[in-house]
């Protein structure tokens, strides 16, 4: 886990009720990092591009 990269990289869901109830996306060329939006200075997840397309890509969805 990283500490507060850049906050410009940071997005947010526009389907996030009042904008503060989601996750936050963090991108880069080389990883995608994950952190509640309600708790910004709290922990964060990165990922390696693979391993977010293999997340994204995995059968959890249909469950």
């Amino acid at each position: 886990m990283t500490n507060n990269p850049p906050s410009r990289r940071w997005f947010k869901s526009s389907r996030s009720a009042q904008g503060n109830e989601c996750l936050e996306v963090y991108l880069d060329t080389n990883r995608v990092g994950v952190r509640d939006s309600k708790n910004p200075g709290g922990p964060e997840l990165f990922f390696t591009n693979e391993q977010w397309d293999r997340f994204l890509g995995s059968d959890i969805w249909d469950r």
